[in-house]
């Protein structure tokens, strides 16, 4: 299958796949909080002596520009009558032995969870994956929220695919208290995973306002795909799916209705064959 990539409304597109015709799907979502989700993208040029904002090597002085603004809404007077069609449309494409995974977080996953459990069966549901993360503001009036849910089913509980033995180990916390051998092997994830955000001045950085980091991917697609299999995410962002496809040697469906998701895109796949549609 040729990798695809649609800029359109995907309740529409997900209706013209045929049944059973995925292997794993993953899906970003907006969150749903209210709020426009930005990224302001900058550059820092040189300035003359005291017209900067940054001191740089030898006391010479630099002036922050910005290059550029992405943005979207991030709200929906009835979340889940907007994801519910688009989640039992999900469900009807995935293979009798694919998997589905869910990115969400703390104001919407509980009722998002019941609904899953009403289309998948609640015998269905794998695991709830807290992806942790310490980056950005703290509150002074409650516990800080550094993490996002996500939540994972498999269509048969009985025969999906989880690639243990492939899937990158991680070192160990107290490492003195394992021995040698377990220490240089390391340990497999467990169902929370520390990982940070993309960095403003990560080699990863598209721009993007939501962008989620390779590791997080590389993590799920190691467990969950197999070479050759197809990949699906119909809010595809900045496309970080699509590139952990391409490494694990799948094809992909991405889908987004968003101009600057699309534009992105198209520079982060710009020596890929894709069809755009």
């Amino acid at each position: 299958m040729e990798n695809r990539i649609y800029h359109a409304d995907n309740l529409e597109i997900l209706k013209t796949l045929p049944s059973e015709s995925v292997d794993l799907c993953y899906i970003d979502p907006p969150f749903n909080t209210g709020k426009v989700q930005g990224r302001t993208r900058i550059k820092t040029v040189r300035a003359e002596k005291g017209e900067g904002d940054r001191t740089g090597f030898g006391g010479a002085s630099y002036k922050t520009v910005e290059v550029g603004r992405s943005a979207y809404g991030d709200q929906f007077d009835d979340f889940l009558a907007f994801i519910e069609p688009r989640l039992r449309e999900a469900y009807r494409v995935l293979k009798p032995d694919g998997s589905f995974y869910f990115h969400i977080d703390y104001r919407e996953v509980h009722y998002c969870k019941v609904l899953l459990d009403s289309i998948f069966g609640r015998e269905s549901f794998l695991n709830e994956i807290i992806w942790a993360y310490d980056y950005g503001g703290r509150s002074k009036k409650r516990w800080p929220a550094k993490h996002d849910n996500i939540l994972l089913y498999v269509k048969d509980p009985e025969n999906y695919t989880f690639n243990y033995e492939e899937v990158g180990r991680i070192p160990y916390m107290a490492p003195g208290l394992v021995s040698k051998e377990k220490r240089e092997r390391g340990k497999f994830p467990t169902d929370t995973w520390w990982h940070t955000i993309v960095g403003t001045n990560s080699k990863e950085k598209t721009g993007y306002p939501t962008q989620k980091p390779m590791g997080v991917m590389r993590r799920i697609l190691q467990a969950s795909a197999n070479q050759g299999d197809v990949v699906l995410d119909f809010f595809a962002g900045s496309g970080s799916t699509g590139e952990a496809a391409l490494e694990r040697g799948c094809s992909f469906i991405l889908m987004d209705n968003n101009e600057e998701s699309i534009r992105v895109m198209r520079e982060r796949f710009n020596n890929t064959q894709i069809e755009w549609l």
